[in-house]
């Protein structure tokens, strides 16, 4: 290693430098374990989903689960009541488990002997070369010392952080986003959530189900707007049912006072929290790294600009997840990152990525999940769409779950019969999808699997809650099961010989 200073311009040079402890931490493979790599971070090691992302959240969604589950068990027939909530004790069982592996990663990369990890701002200022300013303690290097880098090739996965409006920016007023909520000292009777889409969902969840009062403000039309327009509305409607919910309301002010913090909306309603939570969406840390500098292109919402191979516009440079994906999703940078990672070693033979199928899955209450076309995308496409909506409490763990709002829809091609995609609301959504995501995904060299193919080319465990996928199925208008499964034989050659 060298540092910086006015004699010594010479970088040390690495095999690899990578920026961003999250997925981009997987690059280094045992290909690289005869060479020197170099891992650079200037945040918390491990990156967004370990610490302040997918992880805790869900951690934290369960204990508001296990909370809901309490409060509704009378309906059951089962008495209970909860006594108290103790949030010391259920952050630091969350994170009593996350700081360790977030600190050993850390420590592993430290003392490896072929990589050194970086705990501070990398800026490129030149080819892949870079000035790295570190300002974490922790690491090999003194806080506060400066050294400069080169990489043969160097991967840029900085990950995102919140986008905070500039009316509450500019207020002064106290917030918290996603990085710092899970980590307050004590939970507020009241909290404002700034926001319509997953994240928004998701934290008022959890505070409402934890015994907050919650109110929602979103400048769009419908909760989760981004997911299928039915499951959005019906979604809205439940959440109305649970948290104050204000649609079309663009905060125009923000100031201290009422319970701690007022919003001004722009209809001119005010609204009042102990706490505020602004969850309105993350940008991608491209700027301030002197992108322009190494010939590295970003597009005008700051994601980085890669091909299909996640190449950027400067030789040598790569990038992946939420610094230049269109997903900001753990699973497609964990892809992502397995691409690249291929591809740096193997520059003869490139992978592509796939952002054919990407589903997603909002941990709230209810849970929501989705993977390929809405039936607004079909129809633009062109397709002769079929849909069929499917509800939870018409199965037979329905009547157990005694479901009353629960759904699973299907988009498909009514003249071939495969499917588009699929969107599901209520309990285990993001798990009861996953058959949707392998028909579109394993399908043949026609496409996806038809509907039948996936309904009955299987078994179905009855009385289980996956009997709504396979009625949703079979409940599709679509072209004839002969004419879509000529060569489909469901009993097999042994039936045939009897």
């Amino acid at each position: 290693m060298s540092e910086s200073t006015g004699t010594d311009p010479e970088p040390t040079r690495f095999d690899l430098v990578v920026i961003g402890s999250g997925s981009g931490n997987s690059l280094v493979t045992p290909d690289f374990e005869d060479r020197r790599t170099a891992v650079v971070d200037r945040g918390i090691f491990g990156g967004t989903c370990l610490n302040v992302g997918c992880i805790p959240t869900k951690m934290f969604v369960h204990a508001a689960e296990v909370a809901h589950t309490v409060r509704d068990a009378a309906r059951f027939g089962v008495d209970a009541t909860l006594d108290r909530v103790r949030w010391d004790d259920v952050r630091d069982r969350i994170f009593g488990r996350i700081d360790p592996i977030s600190e050993g990663g850390r420590d592993y990369r430290r003392d490896a002997p072929h990589t050194e990890a970086f705990l501070g701002h990398a800026r490129f200022v030149g080819d892949r070369e870079l000035e790295v300013r570190i300002a974490h303690p922790g690491g090999a290097h003194e806080v506060g010392s400066v050294h400069r880098i080169r990489g043969d090739q160097v991967v840029v996965a900085a990950g995102s952080r919140p986008h905070i409006p500039a009316v509450i920016a500019d207020s002064g007023v106290p917030y918290h986003t996603s990085d710092t909520v899970m980590r307050m000292d004590e939970l507020p009777a009241s909290m404002v959530v700034v926001g319509g889409g997953v994240i928004a969902a998701e934290f008022a969840h959890v505070f409402s189900a934890l015994g907050v009062r919650v109110t929602v403000v979103s400048r769009g039309e419908r909760l989760l707007s981004q997911v299928d327009a039915e499951i959005s509305r019906a979604f809205t409607e439940l959440a109305r049912d649970r948290w104050h919910v204000h649609l079309r309301a663009a905060p125009v002010a923000a100031r201290r006072g009422g319970d701690g913090v007022e919003l001004e909306l722009a209809d001119g309603t005010t609204v009042t929290g102990e706490g505020m939570l602004v969850a309105t969406g993350r940008v991608p840390n491209s700027d301030g790294m002197g992108l322009d500098v190494a010939g590295v292109q970003v597009r005008p919402d700051g994601r980085v600009e890669v091909d299909q191979h996640g190449r950027t516009t400067a030789p040598g440079v790569w990038a992946l997840g939420d610094v230049s994906s269109p997903y900001q999703l753990k699973h497609v940078a964990n892809h992502e990152a397995r691409v690249v990672a291929h591809n740096l070693v193997h520059p003869e033979d490139l992978w592509s990525f796939d952002h054919r199928y990407v589903p997603a899955g909002v941990f709230s209450h209810p849970q929501v999940a989705t993977v390929g076309l809405t039936e607004a995308q079909a129809r633009e496409q062109g397709y002769d769409v079929t849909c069929k909506t499917q509800a939870y409490g018409d199965t037979a763990y329905g009547w157990a779950m005694e479901d009353t709002t629960s759904l699973f829809k299907l988009v498909a091609d009514r003249r071939t019969g495969h499917l588009l995609g699929g969107h599901a609301m209520g309990p285990h959504a993001a798990s009861l999808i996953q058959p949707v995501i392998q028909a579109l995904s394993l399908g043949g060299p026609t496409g996806p699997l038809t509907a039948l193919q996936l309904a009955r080319g299987q078994y179905w465990i009855h009385p289980a809650l996956a009997e709504v996928l396979e009625n949703a199925l079979l409940g599709l208008e679509v072209a004839p099961y002969e004419d879509v499964t000529a060569d489909y034989d469901p009993q097999g050659e042994d039936a045939a010989a009897s």
